[in-house]
C-alpha cells in the first residue's frame, strides 16, 4: 500500500474525490512539513502545489492509503506522463494534531508548467467555485 497526500479537488467532499479516489482509504488530516506555494492555475482553475520547498506555507490536506491500481489511475489523472503535467514525489507530512509524521506521495508541478497563476493561496485549497471538472472541459 502507498500513502498519498491530496490537497485539492481529490479531498473528501470535493469534485474529483468520487472519480479519483477509488481504491483508497482515508488516514487523516495532515500538512506538509516544509512550506510550499499553493496556487490556482488556469484555464481550469486547478490547484497546484509548486515544487519550491521553503517558500509559501505548510499546506493542509488529507492522507489516504492507496492500492497500486489506485496510484496508477492517479498518475494518469494527474497527467504524470505529460512533460508539463504533475509529478509524483515523496515528501514528509505531519498530522494536524501533531501526533505523527509520515512520508507520502504528493502530486506537484513546476511553476513554469502552469499556464497562468490565477491566485496564490495560503495553506489550504477552499472548494473553488470556478474549478472546471474534466468532464466539463472542451475536447481538444
Amino acid at each position: 500500500m502507498h500513502k498519498i497526500f491530496v490537497y485539492g479537488t481529490l479531498k473528501r467532499g470535493y469534485p474529483n474525490f468520487d472519480i479519483g479516489m477509488d481504491g483508497t482509504t482515508f488516514v487523516g488530516e495532515y500538512r506538509t512539513v516544509e512550506r510550499f506555494p499553493l496556487v490556482i492555475g488556469g484555464p481550469w482553475f486547478s490547484p497546484n502545489l509548486i515544487d519550491e520547498p521553503g517558500s509559501g506555507h505548510q499546506v493542509k490536506g488529507e492522507i489516504f492509503t492507496a492500492t497500486d491500481v489506485a496510484v496508477e489511475f492517479l498518475d494518469r489523472f494527474e497527467s504524470t506522463h505529460v512533460p508539463t503535467g504533475y509529478r509524483r514525489v515523496e515528501r514528509s507530512f505531519e498530522a494536524l494534531d501533531g501526533s505523527t509524521n509520515v512520508m507520502a506521495w504528493v502530486y506537484v508541478r513546476d511553476r513554469v508548467n502552469i499556464d497562468a497563476v490565477v491566485e496564490e493561496l495560503t495553506d489550504s485549497y477552499p472548494l473553488e467555485h470556478r474549478y472546471i471538472i474534466p468532464s466539463k472541459r472542451p475536447k481538444t
